[in-house]
């Protein structure tokens, strides 16, 4: 996990670090809810929105209301199973690199 918005990709790319942490921990949680064995109501929203984040981070810097909005949708629909909890929390992790919440 980077833990300065300072540190360069290793790669040598021109890449935004935490676009590829995003991609990392969305990948991440894709993977887990692909394996998870229970079905639960919201699962499709989930599914959903883990897709939306990764087109998000092929395109450059995504936009930062747009992925707190689906960082919100994927809490609401996969927060009570607790088997993905880890990987709910890196991604909610990964959304805060690109800064806070507004502030109202």
């Amino acid at each position: 996990m980077l833990r300065s918005l300072g540190q360069r990709p290793v790669t040598g790319s021109d890449e935004d670090p935490r676009v590829a942490e995003l991609r990392t921990a969305v990948s991440r949680l894709r993977r887990e809810l692909a394996t998870h064995p229970a079905e639960f109501p919201d699962r499709g929203i989930a599914e959903e929105e883990l897709a939306a984040l990764a087109a998000m981070t092929s395109g450059g810097i995504p936009e930062i209301p747009r992925l707190r909005r689906s960082l919100l949708l994927i809490a609401s629909a996969i927060g009570s199973v607790s088997a993905l909890s880890r990987g709910l929390s890196d991604v909610r992790d990964a959304v805060d690199l690109f800064g806070g919440p507004p502030r109202g």
